[in-house]
């Protein structure tokens, strides 16, 4: 096969329609556009804003709502299964020491600490929080916690 041999398959290319051009062609006179009217004419119609003067949907919501909270602190989290899972026992846990290990990614935000997973293992562990399963699953396995300050 030649580039000159390829084709469109039939029925892909339609001829445009021509419309104006008589009353045999089925599009004379009205060009297909009806009667009288704003719609026949050239550049006629409304856009999909417009509602007939009424005041448009997108004018009746409301615009910002709410507000943001400047003073909101933005936890990073870790799992207690995390902990058990790189940490031996008896060791101390730092946030810089989880950073460390690619636990979390910013060593300057503050750090809550989650209760899901287990923990088996004794470990003292510094955060800005802690939820109250982790530090129950915690202090349960003979570990310690101290809550720094943000």
């Amino acid at each position: 096969m030649k580039l000159h041999d390829l084709q469109s398959p039939d029925g892909a290319n339609k001829p445009r329609k021509r419309v104006g051009r008589g009353i045999a062609s089925g599009h004379g006179k009205t060009s297909g556009r009806g009667a009288k009217g704003q719609k026949k004419r050239s550049g006629g119609g409304k856009g999909p804003y417009f509602e007939g003067g009424q005041l448009p949907l997108v004018r009746r919501l409301p615009l910002l709502r709410g507000f943001t909270n400047i003073r909101r602190v933005n936890y990073q989290a870790v799992n207690v299964k995390l902990l058990a899972k790189h940490f031996a026992p008896g060791s101390e846990i730092t946030p810089s020491d989880l950073a460390a290990r690619g636990a979390i990614r910013d060593n300057g935000s503050p750090v809550v600490i989650l209760g899901q997973g287990d923990l088996n293992t004794a470990l003292h562990v510094k955060a800005h929080r802690f939820s109250e399963s982790a530090r129950q699953k915690i202090e349960a396995a003979g570990g310690s916690i101290e809550v720094l300050d943000i």
